[in-house]
């Protein structure tokens, strides 16, 4: 499968993650994406270094900037499970913009042609790392790595492309 390209329309896909009143939902993509602006970032997986250190804190500390922007939603996933994802979500206390999705058997990721085979190093499928920028359901812009590069994919390019 081709990965998601500039013109296409997201697929739709159930993730799932916890509320504000701490209760596991499930959650389609295009729920959270119609009509909306949205950035939908992938990342290998939690609580990984780049992940961890990079990635995800760069779209926590520039989210209130993307909002200004225009943006309604960012919506990070990864290949975790939803457990794995609250765990990682709640050692960054000052996310208030950010939502952790999980896709734990990496359905949707595949859907996106994203995924990464990382068996060889005893971590499965995993997610390519991505960043989109989508305006209803419509990819506006396509940042994908190639392997384990984080070049394309940050907030700072993002804010660029806006």
């Amino acid at each position: 499968m081709a990965p998601i390209a500039v013109g296409d329309s997201i697929p739709n896909g159930t993730l799932g993650h916890f509320d504000k009143e701490d209760e596991l939902q499930q959650v389609s993509i295009h729920s959270l994406s119609a009509g909306k602006k949205v950035i939908i970032f992938g990342v290998p997986g939690a609580f990984t270094p780049t992940c961890s250190m990079k990635h995800v804190p760069g779209f926590i500390d520039h989210a209130e900037e993307l909002k200004s922007k225009g943006i309604d939603e960012i919506l990070l996933i990864s290949v975790n499970d939803p457990y794995v994802m609250k765990a990682w979500a709640k050692t960054y206390p000052d996310n208030k913009h950010v939502k952790f999705l999980a896709d734990g058997s990496a359905t949707y990721t595949h859907a996106l042609g994203l995924e990464l085979d990382l068996g060889e190093g005893g971590l499965g499928t995993r997610s390519r790392r991505f960043t989109l920028l989508v305006d209803d359901l419509k990819v506006k812009v396509a940042n994908v790595e190639s392997g384990g590069e984080f070049t394309v994919t940050s907030a700072e390019d993002i804010i660029k492309a806006l």
